[in-house]
């Protein structure tokens, strides 16, 4: 064990905190982490954790969300500037408009979205719930925010619903195209194509199975292909490699990695450990206010 590792190991019995990370980070700080998994998963496990202190390795609507369900704990980023553009596209008045105009109207918001327009929202979903979620609302009317793909694909799986989209994206997704997929393909024919439904609908058209990280892990964990191209960020080879040793996986695209997720190093998840900088703050209003469609996701997602 390095150095650094063993300084983390200790500090984090001092502090009494706990490491999350999500799938998109690092492989070097995975390794480190305590959990790693979706922004879901990460979210239960930041509320049913006994740690004082939580250590979220990710970007900063993460962080925001565990601060949200946790205020009494300590929430460090390793990198206050590691945020997700996605996050930031939709606005407040854009949401008013959309109620004016709609009587029955549910304001879903993505789980990757800032804590600010939470605060305007019905309900989060994450890509792993959202579909269940949105069949169980009783709204006719949806405008999911902010991601446009991920809207389209719980449009197309819950047709008795109106769902209007919002234009936002995630740069990962949108950076793989069917040609990418395809070209793979031709190479290795035997491949199955699993694809994260942030995806543009050219790539889920090609896909043997749309999921969120961690269905798709699963998904390939439990088939008997031994070739899959992954159609998400690349992070996440490393806990497919972990649990698959034997199998291959190949990555569409030439961009399939995030810039923001990559900000966090082991030597930053030290430096908050030991000087308690970083830590998210809410305003108290606003953290009642986001914590309502936080909880209401939890409750439905059961």
């Amino acid at each position: 064990m390095s150095e650094i590792v063993k300084e983390i190991e200790q500090l984090k019995k001092e502090k009494n905190a706990v490491i999350l990370a999500h799938y998109y980070v690092d492989d070097e700080v995975q390794k480190i982490a305590d959990y790693i998994g979706d922004s879901y998963y990460l979210a239960k496990i930041a509320k049913q954790s006994d740690a004082e202190t939580i250590v979220f390795c990710g970007v900063s609507f993460m962080g925001e969300s565990a601060k949200i369900l946790n205020p009494e704990k300590t929430v460090l980023m390793p990198d206050m500037s590691a945020d997700c553009p996605m996050a930031h596209m939709a606005d407040a008045e854009k949401i008013k408009e959309m109620r004016e105009k709609y009587e029955d109207l549910a304001v879903v918001c993505y789980i990757n979205s800032t804590a600010e327009l939470k605060c305007h929202s019905d309900v989060c979903v994450t890509s792993s719930n959202a579909v269940k979620i949105v069949k169980a609302l009783p709204n006719k009317n949806i405008f999911f925010i902010p991601d446009e793909n991920l809207g389209r694909h719980v449009a197309k799986q819950v047709p008795e619903k109106n769902v209007i989209l919002n234009d936002g994206f995630c740069h990962v997704h949108v950076s793989i195209t069917a040609d990418n997929v395809r070209q793979i393909k031709q190479k290795y024919p035997k491949a199955l194509v699993l694809a994260h439904p942030e995806c543009k609908q050219e790539v889920l058209d090609l896909a043997d199975y749309i999921g969120s990280t961690s269905g798709i892990i699963d998904y390939a964990s439990k088939s008997d292909n031994e070739e899959f191209i992954i159609c998400t960020e690349c992070g996440v080879g490393y806990e497919l490699r972990v649990k698959n040793p034997n199998k291959k996986f190949y990555f569409a695209g030439t961009k399939h990695f995030c810039p923001n997720m990559k900000l966090n190093t082991v030597e930053k998840v030290c430096h908050v450990l030991k000087t308690g900088e970083n830590a998210v703050e809410i305003s108290d209003e606003n953290r009642k206010k986001s914590l309502v469609p936080l909880d209401r996701m939890l409750d439905m997602a059961k």
